[in-house]
């Protein structure tokens, strides 16, 4: 069992920066592959980023590449997501998740592919 529990949205201006955080609880944090999904009023949950076990390999939706940096700390048991330059349309609620994974390169896109999800934090960009 894993929990996960974000934090760091709150509101900012277009063209700010956030950094959220997902700490997770349980056993073999390192063994996980983790992600970070968005949610935006009426629409579908949709990826943003994910990362390997130990953050070798990442992937990242077209829409912030180049602007959000996922990165994770096993140390900690915590997976960040860095947001740059950001845009009105980034408003949403986001969520981290995570799925065990015995590759230690595995790196997952697919929403339904995680097991754990956390509680969601919003994020408002302003313009």
């Amino acid at each position: 069992q894993v929990q996960l529990v974000e934090s760091g949205g709150e509101l900012v201006q277009a063209g700010g920066s956030l950094r959220l955080s997902c700490a997770a609880s349980g056993r073999a944090f390192s063994r996980y592959a983790m992600g970070w999904f968005r949610q935006a009023p009426g629409k579908e949950r949709e990826f943003v980023a994910a990362t390997s076990w130990t953050g070798g390999s990442t992937l990242y939706a077209d829409s912030v590449k180049g602007r959000f940096t996922i990165s994770r700390d096993n140390s900690q048991n915590t997976v960040y997501l860095q947001m740059n330059s950001l845009k009105p349309e980034d408003t949403a609620v986001y969520y981290c998740a995570a799925t065990y994974s015995s590759s230690y390169t595995r790196v997952e896109v697919r929403s339904t592919a995680y097991d754990y999800w956390g509680q969601g934090t919003q994020v408002t960009v302003s313009s």
